[in-house]
């Protein structure tokens, strides 16, 4: 890695949870890949599953700020 790279690396770890995911996102669909329909579409299915099973009471809500306190949280808590 390059010392841009790693600079870069540093700021990014810095930001807030939803920055970083939104900078993840990008940085991913900057890339081509000929299988990237088919794991967005893959995706779309899932989210839809889930919104349908949450529509039914099959599935509760979590709050985001309770969701991104969750995976802030040291892997030894």
């Amino acid at each position: 890695m390059t010392d841009q790279s790693r600079r870069i690396l540093t700021e990014a770890v810095a930001l807030p949870p939803m920055d970083r995911a939104e900078l993840v996102e990008q940085l991913l669909a900057s890339f081509d890949f000929p299988e990237r329909g088919a794991i967005d579409a893959a995706w779309s299915t899932e989210a839809e599953d889930r919104l349908q099973a949450f529509e039914r009471g099959e599935m509760e809500a979590m709050p985001a700020e309770a969701v991104f306190r969750r995976i802030q949280r040291p892997a030894s808590e």
